[in-house]
């Protein structure tokens, strides 16, 4: 599944500003992420990933002075765990 993101993640951000400077030579996530390319992540609002850090919602958050980064690892980890479970026919 964190495979499957992550491929969603770099078809997503191609052309995403920063991210293709970022990028091991694999093609894999960065190591961490801003606040956009993890909104783009997750498919919600900077607004939205601001209110889960306040709310420590969000694991690997790591603040740089003013900047705030995500660790893609931890993220993932949380966003697999989070995922629903199909219903059982």
């Amino acid at each position: 599944m964190v495979n499957g993101m992550a491929t969603a993640f770099r078809r997503a951000n191609r052309s995403a500003p920063g991210l293709h400077d970022q990028r091991e030579t694999g093609g894999s996530l960065p190591v961490l992420l801003t606040v956009d390319e993890a909104a783009s992540l997750l498919r919600t609002s900077r607004r939205a990933i601001y209110a889960m850090i306040e709310r420590r919602q969000l694991p690997g958050v790591t603040r740089i002075r003013r900047r705030v980064l995500l660790r893609a690892d931890d993220l993932l980890h949380w966003l697999d765990q989070k995922r629903a479970s199909s219903p059982e026919e």
